[in-house]
């Protein structure tokens, strides 16, 4: 026995389904810049909706015999979730002293603590912050996010010579070799760094 189901790709961009499934696209249509996709699918297969990703998975029942429902929709790693996961290793190095031309695990420099915490991420970076700043598209004030990378000029020499991590609401992480000498939260919008920020990038996309 068939049945069917129709999916609107403004909802629902991502369709995935099990190899056991028999399915068929019946219909492709258009109205107002809304695509549709009538499928046609065998009984043996059941529509999990995860309206939090946006994802429709068609399952073989089959195959889900000693799973449950939880487990047959996996969570996605989104971008955010990168983001969010680097962000929480930053601060659990709060405190950690800076150290010239270290990278890690326990001291850093300024660049060596942005290289850090990419690599960790699976995410390959120049080592030096002058690298880096030259590594992505230039962000303003206006369209840098958080996790983005953020570049300075401390010593007003007109070139890159500080790098940090922005963590939104004007605050950036970075390990600093001022008075905190270490890993330290700090103001963007007032103080020291505000005249002294140039631009960011966004190596997470």
């Amino acid at each position: 026995m068939k049945k069917y189901l129709t999916l609107s790709l403004t909802l629902f961009p991502l369709l995935l389904w099990g190899e056991a499934c028999e399915i068929k696209i019946d219909r492709v249509t258009h109205d107002s810049g809304h695509f549709s996709i009538d499928l046609n699918y065998d009984e043996k297969c059941e529509i999990l909706i995860d309206h939090e990703s946006g994802k429709i998975v068609l399952v073989s029942k089959a195959s889900e015999s000693n799973t449950t429902r939880s487990e047959e929709i996996k969570p996605v790693q989104t971008e955010n979730t990168k983001i969010e996961k680097m962000i929480s290793l930053a601060k659990s190095k709060l405190g950690d002293s800076y150290a010239p031309a270290k990278a890690g695990p326990d001291h850093f420099d300024c660049s060596g603590f942005v290289y850090y915490l990419h690599k960790e991420s699976g995410i390959s970076i120049p080592r030096s912050s002058l690298a880096q700043s030259k590594s992505g598209e230039k962000l303003t004030r206006e369209e840098i996010r958080r996790g983005d990378i953020l570049f300075f000029d401390t010593h007003n020499r007109g070139h890159v010579n500080h790098s940090g991590i922005y963590l939104g609401e004007g605050k950036f992480i970075h390990s600093s070799s001022g008075k905190a000498y270490g890993v330290t939260i700090s103001d963007l919008d007032k103080g020291f760094y505000k005249e002294k920020f140039l631009w960011g990038i966004r190596k997470i996309l």
